[in-house]
Formats: C-alpha cells, structure tokens, sequence
C-alpha cells in the first residue's frame, strides 16, 4: 500500500528534525569539550623551547656538592650562612679513611650538614674523595632555611656527628660556642623570612576550558619545556643545572587522565622563586610577558590567587618592589640566584 504525500512529508519532516537533533547535540558536546592543541605537521620545524625540563644540580641546595672553580681555595662552606668548626689532625688522612668515617646522613635535624678537607695535593677544599690525602678537615652545619632556624637540638647533633668523625681520624674539632651560633642562626632566619619571595599569576580561563595538550603547546611556543613532574612546565635558566627562571603548573590528575583530551583545565599558575633566580635572567620581567602572552593566546585572564584581576599598576609595583629587593639581597652578599642565596632559601 503507498503513503500518501502528507506521510511521506511528515517522514521526512522527521527525519530532518532527528538530524537536526543529533547535530546540535553533537555541536553542544564539541562546544563543551575543552580546547584542543592544533595538530601539528610532522614535516613543519619544532617550534622553539620544546624539550624536557634539565635535571638540577645538587649544588643548588646542598653545600657538600658546590662545584669550585679551578684553583679556588675557597670552601664550600660560608661563616656568612654556616657553622664551621675546624678539624686538627695529627697528620695526613686519607680520602678512603675519611670516607669510612663519615656519618650516614648529611643533615642535623632539619639543616644540611657537611664535611670537607683540605687536599693536599690541589689545595682546595672538597668533599673526602678516595685516593686523595688530607691536610685538615672541618665540619659545618647551615644556620637556616626554609625550614627555620638552627635550634639547641640541631646544633647538638651537628656536634654528635662531627665529633664521631673526629675519634674515628684521631681529629680534634674546634666548635663555637653554641649560644652564640643559635642566636645567629634566629637573625639570618629573621633576614631570610623578611626578604623571602616566592610570586605566582594564577591564569583563569575566561570562557572555554583547556586540555592538557592546547595548555602545552601554547607554554611551549613561549619557552616552556615539559617538567619533570606531570602537569609541570618550566624555561630553564641560562646556566645548566640552576633552578628554572619560571615554572608553570595545573592539575597533575588531569595530566595524567586516561584521557587528557577530555581533562578540563579551568587555571593555571605560573611561579617564580625570586631568590634562587639570578637577577639577570629578568625573571619577574618574563613572567609578566608570558602570563599577558597565555592570557591572549588561550583567552584567559591573569589573578591573584583569590582570583582578582591584576592590572599594569599592581605589576608594575610588584617589579619595583622587587628591585628593592634584589639590592638588599646583593648588599648582604646574598644576591639571588647565588650559591648561598640557593642554600639558605631552600
């Protein structure tokens, strides 16, 4: 039997509304996706700052690893941010000796610790090394960081550590009084919390969400380069092995979806540790610029991390604070980004 005109209308008629249906359900489901990275052409030159985030080198935190340059005599160990305590030895130790008695751990409680000697063939000091001989050693122990200010405990387990080192040489230490040494320990604390700065933009997505890969290849045309941590990205310093200049951070869950396609990022912070930055690297100065560059290329808005917006005024105060800063940290010999200006913010 054949439909008549007005069935065969009204079929198609809902046909088109079923197409239409599922076209605007599939548009509505593609405008909630987050946005995407562009596809990239595999034959079109990588663009610049692609790469994995350097590893650190252990200097930048631990005063038993500070390279020396070639014939400096000076220690690693600074009386500026250390506890020194010298070794007289009844004569020439070995590397491999000194090595056999050093202490398990190079920290007391919470503060670096460290043993050096003085080689007597290069004349430098250093850490123990084997088939090295030794004219004299000391101990030292860090005064403060981050973590606050060498306490009575501290300091009596610094003590501890040097002076089993020292029966197992045939050495004898030379310690500083100890009052003495804790009051220090509190006035560098003071200094260092008075002049710590550790800055982030929070950069918020104004409309749309973000995938994971759109917030990495737009960080990546800026310079950024894949952290060592999921969710993380960092420019390098200019130097090999220092603290990155800027790191740029969002949610690691997302990053490490099944998916991260579908992962929706709504913010993203950028941070910068003014004191283990060199002042020539014009930290502060690249992370405006690539905080307004994200925020125009990914239409995002730059906050505070109460979310306020964060006008050219309220930047421009935050750089000359800053400066401010950076002279009072060059006046304590403490310039950031120094070896001692690393270990002591750390």
């Amino acid at each position: 039997m054949s439909m008549s005109s007005l069935q065969i209308g009204l079929a198609i008629v809902g046909v088109l509304v079923l197409a239409a249906v599922m076209a605007h359900g599939a548009w509505t489901t593609r405008k909630n996706l987050p946005r995407q990275a562009t596809p990239v052409d595999p034959n079109a030159e990588s663009p610049a700052g692609g790469g994995i985030e350097p590893e650190l080198d252990a200097a930048a935190f631990d005063m038993a690893s500070f390279p020396l340059a070639a014939l400096e005599k000076k220690p690693a160990m600074d009386a500026l941010i250390d506890v020194i305590a010298p070794i007289t030895l009844d004569g020439l130790v070995s590397g491999d000796a000194a090595l056999a008695a050093m202490p398990s751990t190079r920290r007391a409680g919470g503060k670096p610790f460290s043993i050096e000697g003085l080689n007597e063939a290069s004349q430098r000091w250093e850490m123990p090394q084997a088939g090295q001989r030794y004219v004299t050693f000391q101990a030292g122990v860090q005064l403060a960081n981050r973590s606050g200010a060498l306490n009575d405990i501290e300091y009596s387990e610094f003590v501890m550590k040097t002076q089993a080192f020292c029966d197992t040489l045939n050495g004898t230490p030379d310690f500083p009084e100890m009052r003495e040494e804790v009051a220090r320990a509190r006035e560098l604390d003071q200094f260092a919390g008075d002049h710590d700065a550790q800055l982030g933009f929070v950069l918020r997505a104004s409309h749309a969400a973000w995938s994971p890969g759109y917030v990495q290849q737009n960080a990546t045309r800026l310079g950024f380069v894949t952290g060592a941590i999921a969710g993380r990205m960092v420019i390098p310093a200019t130097v090999a092995g220092l603290p990155p200049v800027l790191s740029l951070s969002f949610d690691t869950q997302a990053a490490l979806a099944d998916d991260p396609a579908l992962s929706a990022i709504r913010e993203l912070v950028i941070s910068l540790d003014v004191p283990q930055v060199d002042r020539n690297e014009r930290a502060f100065a690249r992370m405006r610029e690539v905080a307004l560059a994200l925020a125009d290329s990914m239409d995002g808005v730059v906050t505070d991390d109460n979310g306020q917006p964060l006008p050219s005024e309220t930047m421009d105060g935050i750089g000359a604070e800053l400066e401010h800063l950076y002279d009072t940290l060059d006046q304590r010999d403490l310039s950031a980004g120094s070896a001692l200006a690393r270990r002591l913010f750390s």
